[in-house]
């Protein structure tokens, strides 16, 4: 499976877990993710983010929304 496909495959779910997490639009946690460092990372194929677990990848985004709200 290339890049773009293992992606598309799993950013559903991620997209699913911010929704039930922060009571978002499937919209409005497209463009949370994707303007958050962790999305930028994803996307970016040299990092290898993409081939890690929806989970995984949420879990992160947890960190940094965590990290963020405390500074």
């Amino acid at each position: 499976m290339n890049h773009a496909t293992t992606r598309a495959t799993i950013l559903p779910e991620i997209i699913k877990l911010i929704q039930a997490k922060f009571g978002l639009s499937e919209d409005e946690a497209l463009h949370a993710f994707y303007t958050s460092a962790t999305g930028a990372s994803f996307a970016d194929d040299e990092t290898g983010l993409y081939g890690q677990s929806p989970n995984y990848v949420f879990g992160l985004y947890l960190e940094e929304k965590d990290e963020e709200s405390s500074h």
